[in-house]
């Protein structure tokens, strides 16, 4: 700061000025920063790289600008149809700027900083003071370029490693035709890792190095006039992060004449800049990547829209088993998969084009858009693929499809409904592979001897209860894997039947034709049952006839759309079961949700603070509180995020339960009908635990956040 102090007073004698500052790039951010002593104290001004200011300008096209007027916008506008004067720093202060000498500082043709020299005293700045600053900037270019550890040629780093010898790196740079070619010589001829090429060059460019991560990134989705053979031509890639944040991925980010295409044609203020090898940047457009990337996708799409400019809304350019549309919709399905999605959602739009959706881990995304004109084309491929009817439009229609991914026959159940703008589809990807092993359910130890005790009786029924996507058939599943013995004869209804276990008798019901979870049960009944599931508790008659098969001797499993246990009672009650009947048979019910888990590879603990410990003891009750063993100094924990996660700090759900027993004392408030507050302190008495209470185990255990727990006691 000292030196730079001395500069400064040098620079503005030199220059006949007010003021200067020199902005440095920041390299993992993507911004400028520049920094000022006023007093004691350092302010910061950080300014992003893009037309939003001067130096944010100069800094993204590389070249120097006089500005006579920074408030003249016209003057602005011959410079950068969007360039703008960031004018708060005037705002703040009593000082106006009237003019501007801005120029780059490069070293080795990459950008370092900006200098910023601002108000000539007398007139306006001119060529002479230009020549000057260029000067002055070539000298702090060099100097900047040795703070920063960065290198004068794009591989440098790897000869510092000792990765090559340099004589070897001069030859082959010599001998390739260009920079991709270089780069894949030196993996293949000189056995360098992708990592460390990648390594290389962000030192040199000061920029970020991103890899080929399918899962944590997607090609950013806007209107922008890119085509697919440009980008490609000069290995450009806009990619987005989970959060939706731009990145434009260059092999060659310090060619600034690019970089200001991409940007004018993007019409994005704010994004980031990254290098990648070549070969990585055409994977994300969908070459070379064996058909799984999600890149494949713009080519796919870049075909499409390739085939008509204007489609007129009552005639489909494409037919609905055209290869494009064929593959578009494989292409949906497979990388659902890939990412582990619970749901795609086919949301037609008003205007513009319609949007596919994924939820992963609960949470929907936005994975890419399919042109408006092509949306019936879409929405009949997958019409025909679960065997719906493709002519009616009017009403919606269920189905079910199977796809093949490595191997293995994935299992997707469509749901169309007619809306104002289109047909929207909604595909659920059914759970594949057996039972989840009941100790791997994530169940407080109280809960899990509890439940083993329930599970254990000869007759009866076990309700597990929660909202659509809660886990409840994982859980039922895990239950009877843990009762699937051979001295046991257990058969199962359900709607689809998802998961498979050996030694079951599963059959799957079918509205349609008649055969509903009533009629099912009722069969049952005569094929010498142990142990009956039964999906779903729709109706009053399936209600009764799991009542009843309890009572004469079964083991019933089953699962009700309600929000908690207690509630459960009085929503069975009210579908005019027989109280008696009801508390006699029933041995318990499992209320249960889905929460967000901490990557495991960025999960950090942190010391609670005085409103965290105050949110705990308030939702946990102070009846209850000592169960957590809490002292003063308590440890929580949050996800600081990271590439594994996408930058959510989130990875995978794990469950959150409230289990309630049927007590003596809880029977009689049953054949009392009493209120839902009275049957929840009966059972909190017998030992049971709430949602939110289960989830505040699970933070302090390190499994969540308090964030996750919020939203599970806003639920309540």
């Amino acid at each position: 700061m000292g030196a730079y102090s001395e500069l400064e007073k040098i620079l503005l004698s030199l220059f006949d000025a007010s003021r200067m500052s020199i902005f440095q790039r920041r390299r993992q951010h993507q911004d400028l920063v520049a920094r000022f002593k006023t007093g004691k104290e350092t302010t910061e001004i950080k300014v992003p790289i893009s037309p939003l200011s001067i130096a944010g300008y100069v800094a993204l096209s590389q070249l120097p600008v006089l500005i006579s007027d920074p408030y003249d916008k016209d003057e602005l506008a011959r410079v950068h149809p969007r360039l703008r004067f960031a004018d708060k720093f005037d705002k703040s202060s009593s000082f106006k700027t009237q003019n501007i000498l801005c120029v780059p500082i490069l070293n080795a043709g990459v950008l370092l900083g900006v200098m910023q020299i601002i108000n000539k005293k007398t007139g306006s700045f001119n060529d002479t003071d230009l020549d000057m600053a260029r000067q002055v900037t070539d000298i702090l270019g060099q100097k900047f370029r040795y703070e920063l550890g960065g290198t004068a040629n794009a591989f440098d780093s790897l000869l510092h490693q000792g990765l090559i010898e340099e004589k070897a790196l001069k030859e082959l740079i010599s001998s390739s035709k260009d920079h991709r070619q270089v780069v894949q010589r030196l993996m293949t001829e000189h056995r360098v890792q992708e990592a460390q090429v990648g390594n290389s060059l962000s030192v040199h460019y000061q920029v970020p190095y991103l890899a080929y991560l399918p899962d944590k990134y997607h090609l950013y989705q806007n209107d922008s006039k890119l085509n697919l053979s440009y980008l490609k031509r000069n290995f450009v890639s806009v990619i987005a992060d989970v959060h939706d944040n731009p990145i434009v991925l260059m092999a060659e980010p310090n060619n600034a004449a690019l970089l200001m295409e991409i940007e004018s044609a993007m019409g994005i203020d704010v994004y980031d800049i990254a290098v990648g090898l070549p070969n990585q940047i055409l994977q994300y457009l969908g070459e070379g990547s064996g058909g799984a990337a999600p890149g494949e996708m713009s080519e796919i799409l870049d075909e499409i829209g390739g085939s008509t400019e204007e489609v007129d809304d009552h005639t489909d350019e494409l037919s609905d088993d055209a290869p494009a549309v064929v593959r578009l919709v494989s292409r949906i399905l497979h990388d659902a998969k890939r990412l582990n999605a619970s749901d795609i959602h086919i949301d037609p739009e008003k205007s513009g084009p319609t949007r596919v959706r994924m939820r992963i881990d609960g949470v929907c995304r936005d994975m890419n858009q399919i042109p408006k004109g092509h949306h019936s084309a879409v929405i009949a491929r997958i019409k025909i693929m679960a065997n719906l009817n493709i002519a009616e439009k009017r009403v919606p229609q269920d189905g079910k499809l199977t796809f093949g991914m490595s191997g293995q026959p994935v299992e997707v159940r469509v749901a169309t409904i007619p809306t104002v703008a289109g047909e929207g589809v909604v595909m659920r990807i059914l759970a594949s592979g057996g039972a989840m092993p009941i100790d791997k359910m994530n169940l407080a130890p109280s809960n899990m001897t509890r439940l083993e005790t329930m599970i254990k009786k000869p007759h009866g029924i076990l309700l597990v209860v929660g909202p659509t996507g809660s886990g409840k058939t994982t859980t039922l599943h895990a239950v009877l894997g843990y009762l699937n013995t051979p001295d046991k004869k257990i058969w199962t209804a359900e709607d689809p039947v998802e998961i498979t276990q050996s030694g079951l008798q599963q059959v799957q019901v079918s509205p349609k034709i008649g055969f509903t979870f009533a009629n099912a049960l009722r069969a049952f009944l005569r094929a010498d049952p142990d142990i009956i599931l039964i999906g779903e508790m729709r109706d009053k008659e399936t209600a009764h006839a799991g009542i009843e098969a309890s009572l004469t001797g079964h083991l019933v499993l089953s699962t009700l759309h309600t929000n908690s246990a207690p509630e459960t009672i009085t929503r069975l009650l009210d579908l005019g079961l027989d109280p008696v009947n009801f508390s006699d048979a029933c041995v318990g019910i499992l209320a249960q949700r889905l929460i967000r888990t901490l990557c495991s590879n960025c999960k950090e603990s942190y010391n609670a603070s005085e409103e965290d410990i105050a949110f705990i003891r308030r939702q946990y009750g102070d009846a209850y509180i000592d169960e957590l063993n809490m002292n003063d100094s308590l440890t929580l924990y949050k996800g600081a995020g990271c590439d594994e996660c996408g930058g959510t700090g989130y990875r995978g759900r794990t469950g959150v339960h409230e289990l309630l027993g049927m007590t003596p004392e809880l029977r009689s408030l049953i054949y009392k009908e009493g209120s839902v507050a009275e049957m929840k302190s009966q059972a909190m008495d017998d030992g049971m635990r709430t949602l939110v209470q289960d989830a505040l185990f699970k933070a302090l255990k390190g499994d969540t956040d308090i964030a996750q727990v919020q939203i599970i006691s806003g639920a309540e």
